[in-house]
């Protein structure tokens, strides 16, 4: 009798990610769009109207990630630009996996779309490439807003940044299927929002009921993960790897965000790379972890506020 009710309870669970991972499935189909380049191609997806903005996930994310988020921090007005970084859903994985490549793929999809210039909002792991998207070409990014970057700073050294301490513990035991990530979302929600999304678990229990859906809901849409690993490992092998970049040298107005309490560990680095950068601006809270917990509304206001002021040309461009 035991055997058999454990057999059910396992025919209940194992129905009910199957339902979750076709409706996951089914969602990243929806809305993208491919740009065929002599490289390959590059996944994207757009929504809203207003001034064009271009947004590059972090880790774990992918254009759905892009556009939700983006959402999030802008509101109703914007043309969200959702590309798909190396590695992540439909963007395959390429040989050059730099943050200077994907920077000159993020330009393959505004020429693509025939955009001038735009601001850019770089989140975490997607720090390096949007960085990289202004030092390389100004001309394109009307404003850079770094928010809890993966960022170079002395005090780090060479090769010291990571995702954190038991990121690719973690990884390493969930990725290697999707159903391990969904178990893992329904048994072990709290150790994925410490070492997955950066966020103490006291600020998780401390927040709204609203604020704890949108985090279980950032869970949900990084299945299937099995679509987005080849990314994700590429992201902690850069984060191991950064190197100075000549900030000194930047153009185009910069704002950056982080939080103290980060456990992605951006706060000192973010102050570094807004205080190299000429007229560089950095906003930091002592507490919300990567997600900013608490301060959505603050955060919401200091970009779109930031955003406005520096909207670039979205007329057409030769292409």
């Amino acid at each position: 009798m035991a055997g058999a009710g454990v057999a059910g309870v396992s025919a209940l669970a194992y129905a009910s990610y199957r339902k979750d991972i076709e409706a996951a499935r089914r969602r990243i189909e929806f809305e993208r769009q491919f740009i065929e380049t002599p490289d390959g191609p590059i996944e994207f997806a757009e929504a809203g109207d207003g001034p064009a903005v271009l947004f590059v996930h972090g880790a774990g994310g992918g254009f759905d990630q892009g556009l939700g988020v983006g959402a999030a921090f802008l509101g109703d007005g914007y043309r969200i630009i959702a590309p798909s970084r190396f590695g992540y859903l439909g963007t395959p994985l390429r040989a050059d996996a730099s943050p200077a490549a994907q920077a000159d793929a993020h330009v393959r999809v505004l020429d693509a779309l025939q955009l001038e210039a735009v601001p850019v909002i770089g989140v975490s792991a997607g720090g390096p490439s949007a960085l990289q998207l202004c030092l390389r070409y100004p001309e394109r990014c009307s404003a850079l807003v770094l928010v809890v970057p993966m960022a170079w700073a002395p005090e780090r050294g060479a090769g010291d940044a990571r995702l954190s301490p038991l990121f690719l513990p973690v990884l390493n035991a969930i990725a290697s299927s999707d159903f391990l990530f969904w178990a893992a979302m329904n048994l072990a929600k709290r150790t994925l929002i410490k070492t997955i999304l950066g966020t103490p678990v006291s600020v998780y229990c401390n927040a709204t009921s609203e604020e704890r859906n949108d985090v279980d809901q950032m869970l949900r849409t990084i299945l299937p993960i099995s679509r987005r690993v080849a990314g994700i490992r590429n992201d902690s092998e850069i984060a191991s790897n950064l190197t100075p970049s000549p900030l000194e040298a930047m153009h185009v107005p910069t704002l950056v965000m982080s939080a103290g309490d980060d456990l992605y560990d951006t706060y000192a680095s973010a102050a570094y790379t807004a205080e190299q950068i000429p007229n560089g601006q950095f906003i930091g809270f002592s507490n919300g972890g990567h997600l900013f917990l608490g301060h959505e509304t603050e955060v919401r206001a200091e970009i779109t506020a930031f955003v406005r002021a520096h909207l670039g040309t979205t007329t057409a461009v030769a292409v």
